[in-house]
């Protein structure tokens, strides 16, 4: 295991070509957003990191944080955690629908691979069950040995966190109903415990007996009379919560964003570890020079200061889904692309968004979206090679083939350029063909065109380089940025599930500012990093 003072380690700094400076406009995060939440038998919390396929091990009395399972090991996505009476830690996997062992010796194994939507698991009497987060989920109990589970309940409209009360049923609260119910894991009707609550997604007990639950639409942390179903709020956090576990009679929550927080009572609350970044993804700027960020299930804007603030998530009105690719297109409104597999104009403000392409058949692994000169919508869809263009409400493709494409972007001539990320090049898109206009590049993403320069984000050189159109004249600005995977991990693929996310994948997206300024999603750490050439 290693010490995680930040998720993301590297053995040389970030170095700059004469003449230019950088400045980290929010700090790197700690973790990949925070899941599942449980307390090992050593006494630590251990966080599960779906984003990052990582495990962690934090010390809630000295801050301390260990990798336990690192990205690009064996488990992929972890969505929550369990230990059994010898320390062994299960864990569902999320998108892979898989159910994993990882044993004291630090090796792993798959129990089952037929577990779609792998989410609650929890141990009780030596016995082990899990639940599915989808829409026609199952309520399951696991063979430790590797054989068929066995099926309490199916066709549930997403089952969450849960655990077993202290009469000995087993509580799961469910998403789609917005609920909390019970069942006797060895016969019986299931029964309604709660209801109209605020989108509740994890219940454990506290030592009284009493349902402790996080809801992740309201962002309140609810303490429910199992009986009576009387509640009381302990605090209210942020939308986006995910889970909670007890040290002792400490109770703890994790946020979608990272954030681990004691809850102290009344309604007071410390953070142990701070929120951050998951990845993030796209940038834009709008004409009077406000940055935006997508962070998969957040987008944020960020104010003077570096203070982060949420224009929608997951759970808000109007959401158009994990949005990947952004690009402000008038006051207060977007054109993104999601991980869904749709092209949407959203407008947070009034909580509503309209789908332009992808609405009945979700297109396949959307990246970068760029507005014409004349008003169309072009953006790269990854998974067929295509440059998709939407204009009047049809769509065409502009280009085909094409080995990974990812960033767009429009030269002041009205060029569609596109970085092909497979092919380690940029393009341009015309009417005659696909010719290329930079090569050479390892993994080429965001790419932005500004004053006859392109500047391409290489995250497979973890650089930024910027060419001059005319002459064709490279300068590398930037070096060793946290930019892509970490130096010597390979990814394993997140598959998404419907539908909360289709597939997901790491973007390092490009902006700049009225006043020249470069923004750069350095996606490996979970920060902004803002590039300036020296007046």
């Amino acid at each position: 295991m290693s010490l995680q003072e930040t998720r993301y380690a590297s053995a040389t700094s970030i170095s700059l070509a004469e003449g230019w400076s950088l400045e980290r406009l929010t700090p790197p995060s700690r973790l990949f957003g925070a899941n599942g939440l449980r307390t090992g038998p050593d006494g630590r919390v251990y966080v599960a990191q779906v984003a990052g396929s990582q495990i962690s091990a934090l010390d809630v009395g000295t801050g301390e944080l260990h990798t336990v399972s690192a990205q690009g090991a064996d488990i992929v996505a972890p969505d929550d955690v369990a230990f059994d009476a010898e320390g062994n830690l299960y864990a569902t996997e999320y998108y892979d629908g898989r159910v994993s062992v990882r044993g004291t010796d630090g090796r792993s194994r798959v129990l089952r691979d037929d577990v779609p939507g792998a989410n609650g698991i929890t141990f009780h009497q030596g016995r082990l069950f899990v639940n599915e987060c989808r829409i026609g989920g199952r309520l399951l109990e696991m063979d430790l040995g590797g054989g068929a589970p066995r099926v309490l309940l199916e066709n549930l409209p997403m089952p969450n966190a849960m655990e077993f009360g202290p009469d000995g049923k087993l509580y799961y609260p469910m998403l789609g109903t917005n609920d909390i119910w019970r069942i006797d894991p060895d016969g019986g009707e299931p029964e309604r415990v709660v209801g109209d609550l605020g989108v509740p997604d994890a219940v454990k007990f506290d030592a009284e007996g009493h349902i402790v639950s996080t809801q992740v639409g309201t962002g309140e942390v609810l303490r429910i009379d199992p009986r009576s179903g009387e509640r009381t709020v302990l605090a209210t956090i942020a939308p986006g919560l995910d889970n909670l576990t007890f040290v002792g009679n400490r109770l703890f929550v994790s946020s979608f964003t990272g954030q681990i927080t004691e809850i102290l009572g009344g309604g007071q609350t410390r953070a142990v570890l701070p929120g951050g970044l998951t990845w993030p993804l796209d940038l834009t700027v709008d004409a009077d020079g406000t940055l935006y960020l997508s962070d998969g299930t957040y987008f944020y804007v960020l104010a003077p200061g570096g203070e982060l603030r949420m224009l929608g998530m997951l759970f808000s009105p109007g959401w158009p889904g994990y949005i990947r690719g952004v690009t402000a297109t008038g006051a207060g409104e977007f054109v993104v692309t999601t991980s869904n597999g749709q092209i949407a104009r959203w407008r947070p403000a009034a909580g509503e968004h309209d789908v332009l392409a992808g609405e009945t058949e979700p297109l396949d692994q959307l990246y970068g979206v760029a507005v014409a000169p004349d008003g169309g919508v072009v953006a790269a869809e990854l998974g067929t090679g295509r440059v998709l263009s939407v204009r009047g409400g049809e769509v065409s493709a502009l280009a085909s083939g094409l080995n990974r494409p990812m960033g767009v972007a429009f030269g002041a001539d009205g060029t569609c350029l596109v970085s092909e990320s497979g092919a380690g090049r940029v393009v341009s898109v015309t009417g005659s063909g696909v010719d290329t206009v930079v090569d050479g590049l390892e993994t080429p993403q965001g790419i932005l065109v500004r004053g006859g320069k392109l500047l391409i984000v290489d995250a497979g050189a973890k650089s930024l380089v910027e060419v001059d159109l005319d002459s064709k004249a490279r300068t590398t600005i930037a070096r060793d940025l946290p930019v892509g995977a970490p130096l010597g991990v390979d990814p394993k693929p997140l598959k998404g599930l419907p539908p909360f996310s289709g597939p997901q994948g790491l973007f390092a997206g490009i902006t700049a500012g009225p006043d020249g300024t470069l923004y750069v999603s350095a996606d490996a750490e979970g920060s902004v990093l803002a590039i300036r050439k020296d007046r």
